[in-house]
């Protein structure tokens, strides 16, 4: 046998430990599921809108604040909260 070659051992080796760590905390995982029913929250704020006869139009059902001004910024506010909970350093 040379000098430079060693011997190898006969038991088995171990393989290094991996963390297997996630990307986001559990706390980024929340502020996400918060975002994500806030946004469920506001598409059901836009939903409806029948109208009670197919004769008569009514603009005020089709057109109320709920479904043009509250379910938007609603939904918006769920955009902003995904992107805060992505954007948010996980806690160490």
């Amino acid at each position: 046998m040379a000098k430079n070659q060693k011997r190898t051992s006969s038991r088995k080796q171990k393989a290094p430990k991996v963390k297997n760590e996630l990307i986001f905390g559990r706390v980024n995982y929340l502020w996400m599921l918060g975002g994500a029913i806030l946004i469920v929250i506001g598409l059901a704020l836009m939903t409806g809108g029948k109208m009670p006869s197919p004769e008569v139009w009514d603009d005020q059902l089709i057109y109320s604040f709920r479904r043009t001004v509250l379910a938007p910024i609603v939904i918006l506010a769920g955009f902003v909260v995904e992107i805060f909970a992505v954007f948010k350093k996980p806690a160490i």
